[in-house]
Formats: C-alpha cells, structure tokens, sequence
C-alpha cells in the first residue's frame, strides 16, 4: 500500500504537457505520461494553471473553478425545501433538473473566501435570493472533481439554510450570456426521496450529479447539524 497517497506517482513536467486544442473557452491538452502513452485533458485552464502540473502543497491550497449550491429554504408555515430549477444544459439539448452554481470569478479570488464570494453572488443572481449574514451559509466541500478521468476542472460544494417569509421574491432576473432558466421546484423531502429512488425528475428525465448529491444532502437531514 502507498506510503503516501498525495505523492505523484507520475510527476508531470511542462515539456511532458502538449496543448492540442486552444479556444477562448476550452483546451484540450495531451499530457504524455511514458514514451508513445498519452492521456488527454479537457479544461478552461491555461496550461501553466493546469492541476496535474501542480506541486502537493499548491494542490491542498487549490482554489475550484466553480461552486455548487444546495439552497435550503426555511419557511414560517412551511415544512423546510430544496431549492431547484430547470435549466437549459447545452451538451444534452434540453433542461434538466439543476441546483444554483457557476464558476469562481477574479473578483471572487480577491475577497479572501472565494468559494462563499461566488456562491452568494451565484444564488442572487439564478434565485433572486440575498443570503443574509443570520443565514446558515458554509463550505461542505472545498473542491469535487467533476470527472478526473477527463478534466481536471472541480466545484466547491456549497450549503445555504435561508429563512424566506416570501416565495414569490424568488426571480431568475440576475442571469446573463448563454444561461436559461425555467421556473423553480422547491422540493419537500418526500419529493426530493422520490426523485433519487426513481433517478428520474417530474417528466421522466436524468439530471446531474451535482443535482444528486444536492438531494441526497437534502434528504440525509446533515445539513441540520
């Protein structure tokens, strides 16, 4: 058994790193691990950010790219719900249940908490709702990979417990670019059971997996303690 599982069994330098693809929005590099083998990444990063080029102790002290948010609302003559939309997904053509997140911006590296920075403005912007400092608003999980076995990209997961007296202050107004959003689900915990027994949504459709684990800490009553 590995003696130290942070260690790099294949400490990756730069001349072992090609760029095969660069656009304004994605980059595909080839990160060649032994003479004649070669595996392949798919990123926003530029190559010097690149994770498999990172030292241990830069990896620990990573920041994600983006965050994702489990929003649960707290209502005074309501049992509490799970914050959720539909939103349109591009790759699948089609909305799919979705939970607030978007990626960390320079201006939110520069507060000193960039994962909280981004998931605030995240929610205000796709749910209309300002979390409040009496508000339960904490990191779960500081960076989740997406899919390492394809890009080094990752999410902070994220949990706001919001007290909100109105549903109707509920509004997509703040999105902007390519986004599209459909309508609100607030989820009770029975509806949010049923959804992750069936993997199904409302009209018979998969979701995400960010969308899963938000149900699946909704359900599991952590976000109580």
């Amino acid at each position: 058994m590995a003696d130290n599982l942070s260690r790099k069994e294949i400490h990756f330098t730069d001349d072992m790193v090609k760029p095969l693809l660069e656009t304004k929005f994605i980059k595909v590099y080839d990160l060649q691990y032994k003479e004649g083998k070669h595996y392949y990444n798919v990123t926003r990063k530029e190559k010097k950010d690149l994770t498999a080029l990172q030292s241990d102790d830069e990896f620990k002290a990573g920041i994600p790219d983006a965050v994702s948010c489990y929003v649960i609302l707290e209502f005074p003559d309501d049992e509490p719900r799970l914050l959720t939309f539909y939103e349109f997904r591009y790759p699948t053509g089609r909305y799919l249940l979705s939970i607030p997140a978007g990626l960390i911006d320079p201006a939110d590296r520069a507060t000193g908490d960039a994962v909280l920075s981004a998931a605030r403005r995240e929610i205000k912007e796709e749910t209309g709702i300002l979390v409040k400092d009496t508000d339960i608003f904490y990191t779960l999980n500081p960076m989740a990979f997406s899919s390492p076995g394809m890009t080094d990209e990752s999410n902070a997961l994220v949990c706001a417990v919001v007290r909100l007296d109105d549903k109707s202050a509920l509004n997509h107004k703040g999105i902007e670019g390519s986004e599209k959003m459909e309508g609100f689900r607030l989820l009770s915990k029975q509806e949010a059971l049923d959804i992750i027994k069936s993997g199904r949504d409302e009209f018979g459709n998969t979701f995400s997996l960010m969308t899963w684990s938000g149900l699946m800490y909704f359900v599991s009553d952590l976000w109580k303690n």
